[in-house]
């Protein structure tokens, strides 16, 4: 995955239904997805990829130069986006002395033969009748799901932020 299809991924990665839950401040939060594509190679089908996706704390806090962000599950492709994001501009060093960690696991693969558009619209619906507060439905790239996926997450982090922020100050932590 080059650095070019990373960019491609992330301006197409939409979140269609976002989690009632956000990031929790003191623990690990996992959300149950469904991401859909469409494979490039296939016209009238999209693949709907379900799984989990979590994002936590450092089990061991590490030396300055040794935190990094760790991404269990992903492939070392996925992995690059991070370093995208940096080279574009993004400021993720937090994240990195933080030495955050995302892991994906459990991912099931379905193809269905009809348009994007009904896909999506009938995996929302699902999602809102499900009542589960940690369902995310995301649209993405096919060959690059791993970045939409932490795409999500970083979006994710952000809308977690002020609420973050109030807990750490709560508690008097900052």
């Amino acid at each position: 995955m080059n650095r070019s299809s990373i960019g491609y991924a992330m301006q197409n990665t939409r979140v269609l239904y976002v989690p009632d839950r956000r990031i929790d401040s003191f623990g690990d939060t996992r959300f149950n997805f469904r991401l859909i594509s469409e494979p490039l190679d296939e016209v009238g089908v999209c693949r709907i990829r379900s799984g989990w996706v979590e994002a936590a704390r450092p089990r061991i806090l590490r030396p300055a130069d040794l935190r990094s962000i760790e991404t269990e599950g992903f492939s070392t492709e996925a992995a690059r986006y991070f370093e995208w994001m940096e080279a574009q501009g993004a400021r993720l060093r937090a994240l990195f002395e933080y030495g955050f960690r995302f892991g994906r696991s459990d991912v099931n693969e379905e193809l269905v033969h009809d348009s994007l558009a009904e896909v999506a619209d009938r995996v929302v619906k699902e999602s809102l009748k499900s009542g589960d507060p940690f369902r995310a439905v995301i649209a993405g790239v096919d060959d690059a799901w791993e970045v939409s996926l932490l795409h999500f997450m970083l979006e994710m982090i952000q809308k977690s932020h002020e609420i973050n922020i109030f807990d750490f100050r709560r508690r008097g932590l900052i």
